[in-house]
């Protein structure tokens, strides 16, 4: 069964303008732990007072999923999440050359030499912790260095390897680039020193192909994949929460055990906080997502949802609607003033259809119709006009009776 590690309250943090206080941080971990996410990954306390707060408060806070800190490769920062109380450590280190040679000015033994000096250093103070090692940008650096590095950081006493696409680099449909090949091939050489840990991927969205990145890692058997909420992160952000959830539950039926009902409310809470909106036609949790617009649809939709929907909107705790413009047509009226509660007058066609008239008039102007708010004024104005119509028809009619 997949582990799912959520790091919005840290790589989420990271997107630019985004600060959630450790009270707002409580909040959506405890969301996480509703739905049923396994490790979520709090921040780096050597950035911040507030951060360590956080951390501190959210380890403290009962909650089912493991807690993690986020930490450079430095004893000192190790100390501090340490100091925390958390369940999960996360060590990054590059073994790319040019990030070693230029921005270290060190060789990769040296390298390896500081990684193990820190893994070690983390096992000796808590034996139970979970302690993941990423070499970052892992799917641009040698691979041999990967191995080299991640081989050492096991035998010192590390559970898990994280595979960080750091730049959104890997392609699902390029067997030189593909995540699938990468994991495959990190898995068997480390078997072959009988190494077996957890392997993680990391996947940035820079391409777009961050999702698909992460169910192609899943394909090949991947043991835990990052997520955040909203997709937030540095630059384009990491994988969508709802959409990897929604995607595994698809792929098997072992992927079933997380509480979806709570998404939407996670969702909204964070988007409130970040001041990010959610875009209407983001999937899952956008607006627009079980909204019937155009005729053909609405019309199909009244007789069974699921012929114009691929997902049912109960798992989410949702359900389809339908909307008003002038993609509407005859069955979209009908059904939203029963909707109302003006039931009796959805069978008049004649004013059925002079309401959808003024309604595709309306929309011209290029903004939403309100069906709980704009639809009752539209409904009593064009049957106002209907009742008039016919009075002004019978006093102006000649009687037949009467000569002229």
């Amino acid at each position: 069964m997949i582990k799912i590690l959520d790091s919005t309250l840290r790589e989420g943090e990271q997107t630019p303008g985004v600060y959630f206080s450790p009270e707002k941080k409580l909040v959506i971990a405890q969301f996480l732990d509703q739905i049923g996410i396994d490790i979520i990954e709090v921040g780096n306390p050597a950035v911040d007072s507030d951060i360590a707060l956080a951390i501190s408060r959210i380890s403290q806070a009962g909650l089912k999923a493991k807690i993690g800190a986020h930490s450079l490769c430095k004893i000192d920062n190790v100390q501090k999440a340490l100091d925390c109380g958390v369940d999960f450590l996360g060590i990054f280190f590059s073994v790319s050359k040019k990030r070693l040679y230029q921005d270290y000015n060190i060789s990769l033994e040296a390298a390896i030499e500081k990684i193990v000096e820190v893994i070690r250093f983390a096992r000796e103070q808590q034996n139970d912790l979970l302690i993941r090692y990423t070499p970052e940008d892992t799917v641009r650096s040698p691979i041999e260095n990967v191995i080299a590095a991640a081989s050492a950081a096991v035998k010192a006493g590390v559970n898990i390897i994280s595979i960080a696409d750091t730049t959104g680099y890997t392609n699902p449909f390029d067997p030189q680039r593909s995540i699938y090949n990468y994991v495959k091939t990190l898995k068997a050489e480390l078997k072959k020193q009988d190494l077996h840990p957890e392997i993680e991927i990391h996947c940035h969205n820079d391409k777009g192909l961050a999702l698909a990145n992460a169910l192609d890692a899943y394909r090949a058997g991947i043991d835990i994949i990052d997520v955040s909420v909203m997709g937030l992160g540095e630059r384009a952000g990491i994988v969508d929460l709802g959409e990897l959830l929604i995607n595994l539950r698809e792929m098997s039926e072992e992927e079933n055990h997380w509480q979806l009902s709570h998404l939407q409310d996670l969702y909204n809470f964070v988007s409130e906080n970040s001041h990010i909106p959610i875009a209407p036609h983001r999937p899952i949790t956008g607006k627009n997502t079980f909204i019937h617009y155009a005729g053909v649809h609405v019309k199909a939709v009244a007789k069974d949802e699921m012929l114009y929907q691929s997902l049912n909107p109960q798992i989410l705790g949702k359900k389809s609607s339908l909307a008003l413009g002038i993609q509407s047509g005859y069955t979209a009226v009908q059904l939203a003033m029963k909707q109302i509660g003006r039931e009796e007058l959805a069978e008049n066609k004649e004013l059925v259809a002079k309401i959808l008239q003024e309604i595709k008039a309306i929309a011209k102007r290029g903004t939403p119709i309100d069906i709980e708010k704009e639809l009752p004024e539209i409904v009593v104005r064009c049957h106002i006009k209907q009742v008039m119509a016919k009075k002004n028809v019978i006093f102006s009619y000649p009687n037949p009776q009467k000569s002229p």
